[in-house]
């Protein structure tokens, strides 16, 4: 489980498909955060589901991001 989270090819190719689906008319993920920052009204459960399971990839990129560069400033320092 911990080489999937820590691949970055794995988790691009999921900000890129499961991130960003369904592509047309726009990303789903852009219309949940406008939804949330908005106030979140109506939102229910499955809303928030949603928003977590397209969320996922974009949240474990940011992970790795940090983790990488936290890496380079502990063996550069």
């Amino acid at each position: 489980m911990k080489a999937l989270i820590n691949d970055w090819k794995l988790v691009i190719l999921g900000c890129l498909t499961l991130g960003l689906a369904p592509f047309f008319p726009e990303p789903h993920i852009l219309g949940k955060i406008r939804w949330v920052l908005g106030g979140a009204n109506g939102m229910e459960t499955m809303d928030w589901l949603d928003l977590l399971m397209h969320g996922l990839p974009w949240l474990l990129l940011i992970r790795l991001l940090f983790v990488s560069g936290f890496q380079k400033l502990k063996s550069n320092g």
